[in-house]
């Protein structure tokens, strides 16, 4: 990799001051850090060293991830297949299909192959979208704003396809990875100024804004014309009888956004976090206390017309987004509580919305998206409270 690296540096005077293309430096600069470690360091003792930079802490996550995205992309295609076969003398429309057959693979939801190969037929193409689009706004503030490009967006454009239906349109994932990176994130002042969740803000503007293409029940299998309710729909719906266990909401073998369906996935990359330090477990532990403790307030209150309310907090763990949310939305360093003690309000008062939504509100019954935000907004009060608090007792204490 020698040859690459004196490529750079011959090219590097290029993109500085007083070469032909210094507005595009910060491109050049995010490419170079990508393949490289920075040349820049510290030269005195003063400065504090450590060895978890921005970078790796991205590349942390994305690590992460990697359970839920091998599930997004076995389920994608396990949830295609099977409904594939449910119907008769069906003929492929879709690109992915026709492509499908056409690398001599047949629809078949025992293979694993079959599952995976169309899976990321569906994944891939939403998540280079989403890294085209993203990447251009982000590179086109770093521009105009003369900084750094920060790493950060890669794993906004991991999470960002993991918490969208397979079969959404493209232009709608161009549009709201638009609009979470720039209004999300952008107009606050980029990466570290952002109050809200970037992908979780995009999510939502394409909720409100294409409620059929982001919540209908056919958006959750990719098969035209088929529609196949969630099982956190089936349980609002008292007239629909849930097809699936509890097993297989867990492993994930049931329809959902992508990354949401494997709560095992999640767990397994929840360990990892924790282990290496870079999520909370006070901010998840708090979100599944939250959780708990209203899942059983409602059980014990119950309804003759609200099914919602027989659901336990088990079943709540194992449905639509609140696994994934726990942990990689609610444990997002920027936008979450910063204080110990504040993480413990902010994740317990998203595990109650959740709760809260999801019951009360049976028309929308997904409710992990909207208490993250809304928790979002009040973290810097939290934390806020927290400080003041830490300051009074300091001060009582030292007279």
């Amino acid at each position: 990799m020698k040859f690459l690296r004196t490529i750079l540096d011959k090219q590097s005077k290029h993109f500085e001051e007083g070469g032909k293309f210094p507005k595009l430096y910060p491109l050049f600069e995010a490419i170079d850090t990508l393949l490289y470690t920075s040349g820049k360091v510290t030269s005195k003792g003063s400065h504090v060293r450590d060895a978890l930079d921005l970078k790796r802490m991205m590349l942390m996550v994305i690590y992460a991830l990697i359970p839920a995205i091998i599930m997004a992309l076995y389920n994608t295609g396990f949830q295609s297949n099977i409904g594939i076969a449910s119907i008769a003398d069906y003929e492929p429309t879709g690109w992915q299909q026709q492509f499908f057959l056409m690398i001599g693979l047949t629809f078949d939801s025992t293979s694993i192959l079959s599952n995976m190969v169309l899976g990321a037929l569906y994944f891939f193409p939403i998540y280079l979208v989403t890294l085209a689009v993203g990447g251009f706004w982000e590179v086109l503030f770093a521009v105009v704003r003369k900084h750094e490009i920060n790493e950060g967006f890669f794993v906004t454009s991991i999470l960002f396809p993991l918490i969208l239906p397979p079969d959404i349109p493209y232009w709608q994932v161009a549009l709201g990875i638009t609009f979470g990176v720039v209004i999300g994130k952008e107009v606050f002042g980029g990466v570290g100024m952002n109050i809200l969740n970037p992908a979780l803000t995009g999510r939502a503007f394409l909720f409100f804004a294409y409620p059929a293409q982001i919540s209908g029940d056919k958006v959750w299998a990719a098969v035209d014309g088929m529609s196949k309710a969630s099982p956190l729909g089936q349980f609002a719906d008292s007239s629909m009888q849930l097809t699936a266990t509890w097993w297989d909401s867990f492993i994930g073998l049931i329809p959902g956004s992508m990354g949401e369906t494997s709560t095992l996935a999640i767990l397994i990359g929840a360990a990892f976090l924790i282990i290496t330090k870079i999520g909370s477990w006070r901010t998840m532990l708090s979100v599944l206390v939250g959780m708990v403790l209203m899942a059983f307030t409602f059980n014990l209150i119950g309804s003759d017309t609200n099914p919602m309310f027989a659901v336990t907090p088990a079943w709540h763990l194992v449905l639509g987004g609140f696994a994934f949310g726990a942990v990689f939305m609610a444990t997002d360093p920027v936008s979450a509580a910063f204080t110990n003690t504040g993480k413990y309000y902010y994740g317990f008062f998203i595990g109650v919305l959740v709760v809260l939504v999801r019951v009360v509100n049976p028309a929308f019954p997904e409710g992990m998206m909207l208490a993250i935000l809304f928790m979002n907004v009040f973290a810097p009060i939290i934390d806020r409270f927290v400080i003041k608090g830490n300051i009074k007792r300091r001060l009582a204490r030292n007279g």
